[in-house]
């Protein structure tokens, strides 16, 4: 599936081809912190099927407590996350549903590090909600 992303501002663009089958949904307490969320929505693709159509990205090069190097790349301008990878000869590019314009298509087809998920997310359908503000 061919799917296009941008930052909030729109100084950063990209499109990448993905298989839907891999969408993810992540409770670490590194996505919940780095997305400011309860978790992270996410696709894999091989760095070749990914490319950047417009704007420089920023960086920031997370450690895990693995020791793995992972950049989180995000735009310098309005701050929106878009990808990471890892900081040295990445050979995946993990794209941020968020910044995706086909994102409601995408459904997540597993969770990873349910352990650390809110326990309020299940009930969540149950909470009265408004159309708009």
């Amino acid at each position: 599936m061919k799917i296009q992303g941008a930052c909030h501002c729109g100084a950063i663009a990209f499109d990448a081809e993905i298989d839907p089958s891999r969408v993810v949904a992540c409770h670490c307490n590194d996505c919940q912190t780095l997305s400011g969320a309860p978790f992270r929505a996410i696709v894999a693709t091989p760095v070749e099927q990914f490319s950047l159509l417009r704007g420089t990205p920023r960086t920031y090069v997370k450690v895990a407590a693995s020791g793995n190097r992972r950049a989180q790349v995000f735009c310098p301008d309005c701050g929106t996350a878009l990808w990471a990878a890892a900081a040295e000869n990445p050979t995946t590019v993990v794209i941020r549903l968020g910044c995706v314009a086909q994102r409601a298509a995408l459904k997540p087809t597993r969770q990873l590090w349910h352990r650390s998920a809110l326990p309020w997310l299940a009930e969540l359908a149950d909470v009265p909600a408004s159309p708009q503000q």
